[in-house]
């Protein structure tokens, strides 16, 4: 027998125990049905769990013997409500999987810890879909070690000890870190096991019913979505596609990298945009690339305090059920259990290390129009602690090490590309027939013009920043000394490759020197809303920060320091941007849609700051140009420089932009080291000779 066939005999001879484990579990949860515990509010919750479960299991086994290409789109309808109606807005208050109705009905500990278990438990829901027995299996288990130890303490009329308890989830996340960390690294790196791409090109794509068969919470967003596609003609959708895949392979190009060395491109997109990413995969092989796709269910243990998606995904049932549970990890976390965390890391790194290789980056088309979500604080919720947000900040540190010893950073690139949803409202063909026109503008007019605003920058020593009307920015940025400007450049000229659409130019600024204060009335940066977001600098890092969104100035910090700061007690400005993309800024003002734009298409709309890592984060030393051929010098900063000496301290593995919006900007001048000033724009109007045409579409 050769080493490849006694992997796939131990392969299957492994899914055949998990198979039978599953088989058990299923056959107890149905045995629980005559069972009761004398506490009939714990009763309750176990039996609406186990029906859940069981609910799971009707729809895996639907899949399993094909009666899902049977079904009736009504009835798959059905089914998809059914699996998702209890955590839906209308239904959150009472759901078990809320913390506030658990700790009412359970008390603070059991409460928090049994709607944990029930928040883990639904991400069974993909699993079933993707037929995946190991999460079916070990899952069901967890719940029936729990289910038992409450049966075990009910015979003396007594609840279990809470440590009891809270250890078997601990030692679920811990004993299987690995296989759970493998699962989803291959799931990244391995075009041979990719559930979704599979579905995407096989399914017919005209039959709406497709889009149930991911497993996903399915809306008549992404419904519409999928129609507005298939209404296009096949020229159209080539167009689409190729914007997207051109812009990734460019990428490489700009930067000097060598994508005939790659073998995987992961996509990541939102369920609609099928008939799009079919032709993406079809025009990605003709380069050599197969497509991987991440369907990655949401847990307690994913080592994170952001909200943010990736991979594939369908509608979020419910925003506010994602922030309840984002720091549910705390209820576990401690140093042995981060040492696992990135033990497992490795072990993923080391099993799929050839295939790591040869992965290129991610090329992502983000959505955008989805109803603006701005969170409610959750006194029920689980929180970190300090010690914990220390443990959690060093660990995404030290995760990101670890990846970038097996995808390398500086030898892999991506792209981004945005496009909206029905959820934008009325005029929804018309947004996105105009974001395809935003999308394909004409890169060498921007570069030319661009490069213009680069050369006026390059005179200066450092830039100033300001806003006007509610607007009370007012920002110094130093810059780095260009030892010889006819072959260096401080910034680069932004086109549309990896960051689509144009345009930028964009800088690592110099920390020390760089201070002020940085403010935008209203932003929604991943997906969250902040009003009056405020963060002041010295020597280039965040001294003070707040918003208003809260009526106790606390928690607005609260919340900046969780999803802008992620829990890192200061960061530097990573980047210091002005965009140019005018025509973006009226799409957005004439459809009332800036505040729905994503950062992609914003950034462009505006000068930007970006928080946390710098643009160039673990490929400093890969030296890349502007088109007249300058070396692009501005690469690092005084954190990231640690890199050389002490890795650890050197990235934050976080990157925020916050943009200025041009009516909301005063002036950006430049200031020479001999005082002599070059403004660039001026009450929101590019007035730097050689820009004027950037502000034809304003004045239109």
């Amino acid at each position: 027998m050769s080493n490849n066939e006694e992997l796939i005999y131990e392969f299957e001879t492994g899914n055949e125990v998990l198979a039978e484990r599953y088989a058990l579990s299923v056959e107890r949860l149905a045995s629980m049905e005559d069972e009761h515990l004398s506490n009939e509010k714990y009763d309750k919750y176990f039996h609406f769990v186990k029906e859940f479960l069981l609910m799971v299991d009707d729809n895996y086994r639907f899949i399993k013997d094909g009666s899902f290409d049977k079904a009736t789109l009504e009835e798959l309808k059905d089914r998809n409500k059914k699996l998702y109606e209890d955590i839906l807005p209308e239904s959150y208050k009472k759901s078990y999987a809320n913390p506030s109705f658990a700790v009412a009905e359970f008390g603070e500990e059991f409460g928090k810890l049994l709607a944990a278990l029930y928040y883990e438990l639904r991400g069974l829901i993909t699993a079933a879909y993707k037929e995946n027995i190991f999460n079916l299996a070990v899952a069901t288990e967890l719940f029936l070690e729990v289910y038992g130890v409450f049966v075990s303490a009910d015979q003396n009329k007594a609840l279990p000890n809470y440590e009891e308890v809270r250890k078997i989830l601990y030692w679920y996340g811990s004993d299987y870190a690995e296989e759970f960390r493998q699962h989803n690294f291959a799931e990244m790196v391995d075009s041979d096991r990719n559930f979704v791409r599979e579905i995407v090109l096989s399914a017919d794509l005209t039959d709406i019913r497709y889009l149930y068969r991911f497993g996903e919470y399915i809306t008549d967003n992404e419904i519409k979505t999928a129609e507005h596609l298939n209404s296009l003609s096949q020229e159209d959708i080539d167009k689409l596609a190729t914007t997207y895949t051109e812009g990734y392979r460019i990428g490489f190009a700009m930067t000097g990298k060598d994508i005939t060395i790659k073998k995987t491109a992961g996509l990541h997109y939102n369920l609609g945009f099928e008939r799009m990413v079919k032709k993406a995969i079809s025009n990605l092989e003709e380069i050599g690339l197969k497509s991987t796709i991440v369907l990655e269910p949401d847990n307690i243990f994913k080592m994170t305090s952001s909200t943010g998606r990736s991979g594939m995904y369908g509608a979020n049932p419910n925003k506010q059920l994602e922030y309840d549970h984002k720091e549910d990890v705390a209820l576990f976390l401690d140093n042995n259990f981060v040492t696992r965390k990135l033990e497992a890391a490795k072990a993923a790194g080391e099993m799929y290390k050839d295939k790591a290789r040869l992965f290129g980056g991610p090329a992502v088309i983000e959505v955008f129009g989805e109803i603006p979500f701005s969170p409610e604080a959750n006194a029920d919720a689980v929180h970190l602690s300090k010690a914990q947000q220390k443990m959690l900040s060093e660990y995404r540190v030290q995760n990101s090490l670890i990846m970038n010893n097996y995808i390398i950073m500086k030898e892999r690139s991506f792209t981004i590309i945005a496009f909206p949803v029905p959820d934008i409202g009325d005029n929804f063909k018309a947004i996105f027939d105009e974001t395809v026109k935003i999308n394909t503008l004409d890169y060498k007019l921007y570069q030319t013009i661009q490069q213009k605003i680069i050369d006026c920058l390059d005179q200066g020593q450092y830039v100033i920043v300001k806003g006007m009307g509610d607007n009370h920015t007012d920002m110094k940025v130093m810059l780095h000394e260009l030892k010889d400007s006819s072959k260096e450049t401080n910034f680069e000229n932004c086109v549309a490759d990896v960051n689509i659409p144009v345009g930028e130019v964009f800088t690592s600024p110099v920390l020390a020197g760089t201070e002020g204060t940085l403010h935008v009335t209203g932003v929604y940066l991943d997906g969250l809303f902040y009003k009056n977001l405020e963060l002041k600098f010295k020597n280039g890092c965040i001294t003070e920060y707040g918003c208003t969104n809260f009526d106790d100035p606390e928690e607005g910090k609260k919340y900046i320091s969780d999803n802008i700061l992620f829990n890192h007690k200061t960061l530097p400005i990573g980047e210091f941007a002005i965009g140019t993309n005018t025509t973006a800024y009226v799409v957005a003002r004439k459809y009332n849609i800036a505040d729905k734009l994503p950062i992609l298409i914003a950034e462009k709309t505006g000068p930007h700051f970006a928080v946390g890592d710098t643009c160039y984060s673990y490929e400093e030393d890969t030296m890349t140009y502007n088109p007249d051929g300058k070396a692009i010098i501005a690469r690092d900063n005084e954190i990231s420089i640690k890199r050389k000496t002490e890795p650890d301290k050197a990235y934050f593995s976080c990157h925020t932009d916050i943009t200025i919006p041009y009516d909301e900007l005063g002036e950006i001048t430049v200031v020479s080291k001999d005082g002599s000033t070059a403004t660039i724009i001026k009450d929101g109007r590019f007035v730097l000779p050689g820009t004027e045409e950037l502000n034809k579409p304003m004045d239109e």
